[in-house]
């Protein structure tokens, strides 16, 4: 599962990154035209408060997770997801649970 999840942070973080780069490049950094973009309609408002609740539902299964485990390292993940998104957060806290799960085997 390992390297699975290591693809998945892969995708997780470039594709994401691609279109809102593709954006940037073509809008520049205008913060005011990239939220009436995503507030446009009923639909988009609904797409984006999924993934806001989400992630904060992510960052709380990382917290209770992590400390259960007695993981180290747990900021990268939260930081990952509140910078790229939960496409990279998710996969990332599972590759450092695997991690950490085969270590503690040992």
């Amino acid at each position: 599962m390992k390297y699975i999840y290591g693809v998945l942070c892969v995708l997780g973080a470039v594709l994401p990154f691609c279109v809102f780069l593709s954006w940037l490049a073509e809008n520049g950094p205008n913060l005011l035209l990239l939220y009436t973009q995503i507030s446009t309609n009923p639909l988009s408002s609904m797409a984006w408060l999924d993934v806001i609740v989400s992630a904060f539902v992510l960052v709380a299964f990382i917290i209770y997770e992590g400390r259960q485990l007695k993981m180290k390292l747990l900021w990268l993940p939260i930081v990952s997801t509140f910078t790229v998104g939960v496409s990279l957060g998710l996969p990332l806290f599972l590759l450092m649970r695997e991690l950490h799960l085969e270590k503690t085997k040992l």
